[in-house]
């Protein structure tokens, strides 16, 4: 196969040198060549997930010539979006979703007509697979958390058509035909029931037949025709990890759907499809290939560097069970799509999750939470749906198959009977007059153990405001405490004396995307709030000698956990701290004005191969110039940003630095932060 491609590489190069074959047969004899080249890749993979995004891909490009155009500027835009040419904000982007249920007949809820429950199982899966809140998250090895990140990409299922009528968001489409081919589905299939790609995330849910009847499902990836925009799964890879497919098997936990969203979204394989391939992305390991079944960590590359493969990436082979995080760098490129000026941009403001106006509908009810858990009983939350009389509720443990149900007229309910140091999981449905809407995707939360220990209770509170905040009579020591709902925030006051006035914050321990700041009375002195870590930390050598100190604690975005603790330190120094946590001697190698260490930034990866990602809190709209200089302070790089109030992204291409120990200085016209960056080279 090598030699193939190599001979065709070779004439496809002396051609084009002589100007024998235009541009469009090139690219039509390289699709073919890669349609030929997967076809055969795919071909005796027994124990892999079977992916035919790749396939498809070159099918289209065979079939459509203006295709590699369109994705050629997608990369174009998506190259100027990494190197923060535009404004990168946290902002969560809702996408609605169709589920088009194929099916021949049979009733619902059996065979590949499956059920609403295995629909919403699997939307909820899909949610929190991308936004870092899938209950094995935790299972990331520690050389990959510092990249593991929340994609701040949601989804819902869609509440209007594209008529603007009411909809469930699940389509059953009634068909003569038992399976399905790529064929098919392309010619016939999704030209007859696609919904506006411009507003929607369509999914079919198929039994795949004839010569595709191995694949798990495929997706188009950005740029594709309109009329077969989406992505294609096996009915029975269709679930959740907590309630997995009644027809079990490695592939029926929903990841396959976590996975070919992210190729719709512009995400390759993470073995670039080649070996020690390119998958476009600066943080992900080189792989010498697909991963299948279940690899024994750690799993070593034999491509240059020998680097410890990401086998557990939503975007490898393996199995179900054995993927569970996606970078912050393959964030970045399914952000850019979505991003003003990106391909998907007008998914951001589609009305698809806004049931219309005028009534005949339910809407489905949101932010659930669980609250005063003890080892045997909870308080169970959702918010308001308007219109709603009353509220279905159905509870059961992980795991198991049998729901306890309950009503409300209120949007709290007891939650009584349970077993101690157990995850249990519920579901909210409102019912509005003769309406009654779907049932929400799941919220788990786990009761404390028997003897009242085990879990984590908010230790110092009531201390929700500055006001309200708990004096430390005692620093340089660790406190445990908890962040129990999406609205709760604690607040610390301290004081610092002229023998140890330099203040590093820890927080570290994180169960959720918890973000640190400090205060000197009302001002507002450092922020730390790196997407995708499980620790926060701000630096601060300072003059000022104070008693009015203030360190707030808060989840970003509601992020929360009533079973889990946090850990805050809070250090004194005499030295100044270094951005490494030491405190030999004040940090000589560059100029850095005392007071303004650390401030108003954070920064990641560190260390950092090819981007650079920096989040900014700033107080008002500002330009911010960015600079990155070496230990004997010559300025590599110069730019800058125009940001906005809040916290504002903007990325750094840092490609071409060679390895080593650099300074990366951000000035937003009122304070002056520093921070040490490591560049690595393969």
């Amino acid at each position: 196969m090598t030699c193939v491609i190599v001979i065709i590489f070779y004439i496809c190069t002396l051609l084009i040198f002589y100007s024998i074959i235009t541009k469009q047969h090139i690219m039509r004899l390289l699709a073919t060549l890669l349609l030929s080249f997967f076809t055969l890749a795919l071909f005796g993979q027994h124990d892999h997930r079977n992916c035919g995004a790749m396939e498809h891909l070159a099918e289209q490009l065979q079939k459509d010539p203006g295709m590699l155009q369109r994705m050629e500027a997608i990369e174009r835009h998506t190259e100027q979006y990494q190197r923060g040419d535009q404004v990168q904000f946290r902002a969560v982007i809702t996408i609605p979703v169709v589920f088009h249920i194929v099916h021949n007949g049979d009733a619902i809820g059996s065979g590949e007509n499956v059920s609403d429950a295995v629909v919403m199982a699997q939307l909820e899966q899909l949610n929190q697979d991308y936004r870092k809140l899938n209950s094995d998250a935790g299972l990331v090895p520690s050389i990959f958390q510092g990249v593991h990140a929340d994609t701040e990409i949601q989804f819902c299922l869609a509440q209007r058509k594209p008529d603007g009528t009411a909809t469930t968001g699940i389509n059953r489409i009634q068909t003569t035909s038992a399976s399905w081919t790529r064929t098919q589905i392309e010619s016939n299939l999704k030209p007859s029931s696609i919904w506006d790609r411009n507003q929607y995330l369509n999914v079919w849910s198929v039994v795949f037949g004839g010569g595709d009847a191995s694949l798990l499902g495929y997706a188009q990836f950005p740029g594709g025709t309109a009329s077969t925009d989406g992505v294609v799964v096996l009915h029975s890879s269709m679930g959740s990890v907590a309630s997995p497919n009644p027809g079990g098997g490695s592939y029926a936990r929903g990841r396959t759907l976590t996975h070919e969203v992210g190729h719709w979204l512009n995400l390759r394989h993470i073995w670039g499809d080649a070996t020690c391939g390119n998958d476009q992305v600066a943080d992900t390991p080189v792989h010498n290939t697909s991963n299948g079944g279940c690899p024994t960590y750690p799993h070593y590359s034999t491509c240059t560097g020998t680097p410890i493969e990401m086998t557990m990436n939503y975007m490898d082979y393996t199995y179900d069970a054995c993927m569970y995080m996606f970078t912050a760098g393959q964030k970045t490129r399914m952000q850019a799509v979505l991003a003003a000026g990106g391909s998907r941009a007008s998914l951001a403001s589609s009305l698809g999750c806004t049931p219309p106006s005028g009534g005949g509908t339910c809407a489905t009810p949101s932010g659930l939470n669980a609250t005063n858990i003890t080892a045997s009983s909870a308080t169970l939350n959702w918010g308001a749906v308007s219109g709603a009389s009353s509220y279905n509720v159905r509870a059961r443990q992980v795991g198991t198959t049998t729901w306890s149900t309950g009503t409300a007229t209120g949007t709290s309910v007891n939650f009584t009977g349970l077993t101690a140091s157990t995850q249990y999981e519920f579901q909210v449905q409102a019912v509005c007059g003769s309406t009654t809407g779907s049932y929400s995707g799941s919220a788990n939360f786990t009761t404390l153990s028997s003897g009242g220990g085990g879990g984590c209770t908010e230790t110092f509170e009531p201390n929700n405001s500055r006001s309200g905040s708990l004096p430390l009579t005692a620093v340089n020591t660790n406190l445990s405490s908890q962040i129990s709902t999406s609205t709760d925030q604690d607040w610390y006051r301290f004081a610092n004396t002229s023998a140890t006035r330099n203040i590093r914050v820890d927080l570290t321990t994180l169960p959720a995307d918890y973000d640190v700041q400090l205060y000197q009375n009302n001002t507002l002195r450092g922020t730390s709030q790196n997407d995708g870590t499980t620790s926060e930390v701000i630096t601060w050598n300072t003059t000022t000698v104070a008693s009015n100190w203030y360190v707030r604690v808060y989840g970003y975005n509601g992020a929360f956990s009533n079973t889990q603790c946090y850990t805050l330190r809070i250090s004194l120094s005499s030295s100044s701290f270094r951005t490494d946590g030491s405190t030999d001697g004040e940090v000589t190698e560059i100029e850095i004005p005392v007071e303004v260490i650390n401030s108003g930034f954070s920064m990641f990866p560190n260390p950092a191969l090819d981007q650079l990602t920096l989040d900014v809190n700033l107080e008002a709209d500002r330009t911010v110039k960015v600079s990155v200089g070496d230990i004997t302070g010559k300025t590599h790089i110069l730019r800058s940003f125009d940001l906005f109030k809040g916290n504002s992204r903007a990325t750094l291409d840092v490609s071409h630095l060679p390895a080593g120990t650099y300074f990366v200085r951000v000035e937003n016209g009122e304070v002056i932060g520093t921070q040490k960056l490591v560049i690595m080279r393969p």
